[in-house]
C-alpha cells in the first residue's frame, strides 16, 4: 500500500457558479460527461452537482456549487481537466457558451493545455499528452 506522500495533493475541487443549470449544461457539453446531483446536508440551501468519478480512481474530482456565500468568477482557482486530446474539448467550448482564452499550446514533456472560460466567468484548463 502506498502512503499519503505518494498521492497527488489535490483530491477535490469546487467551482462556484451563479446559475448551476447553465454551468452544468456547459461542462457536460464540453467534457462529454454526465454530472450528478449531490445532496446537501440539512440546513444548507446551496446546490451542488458533481463531476463523475470512480471509487478509488486515480484523479481528483469535484463539483459545481451554487451558493449565496460565494459568487462565480474573479477567483484564483484554476482547475485542469485531463482529456485524451484537449483540442476536441476546446472545440466544443464556444458552442456551449464559453470562450477559448488561450488555444491549445505545448507545455514540453508534460503535453498540451488549453485555457478556457465557462459560462459563469471561471477560467479552467484542459490538459492532454497529445
Amino acid at each position: 500500500m502506498k502512503n499519503m506522500s505518494d498521492k497527488n495533493p489535490v483530491n477535490w475541487f469546487e467551482i462556484y457558479v451563479d446559475d448551476i443549470a447553465r454551468a452544468r449544461k456547459f461542462y457536460e457539453t464540453v467534457l462529454g460527461k454526465e454530472m450528478m446531483e449531490l445532496p446537501m446536508p440539512e440546513g444548507f440551501d446551496d446546490k451542488m452537482v458533481a463531476f463523475p468519478w470512480a471509487q478509488g480512481g486515480v484523479n481528483a474530482t469535484g463539483a459545481l456549487v451554487q451558493s449565496k456565500m460565494l459568487a462565480a468568477g474573479g477567483n484564483s482557482t484554476l482547475v485542469y481537466f485531463q482529456t485524451e486530446e484537449c483540442l476536441a474539448e476546446q472545440n466544443r467550448v464556444e458552442g456551449a457558451g464559453g470562450k477559448v482564452i488561450q488555444p491549445k499550446f505545448p507545455i514540453g514533456e508534460h503535453g498540451f493545455c488549453s485555457l478556457c472560460m465557462d459560462t459563469e466567468g471561471n477560467m479552467f484548463g484542459l490538459h492532454s499528452m497529445k
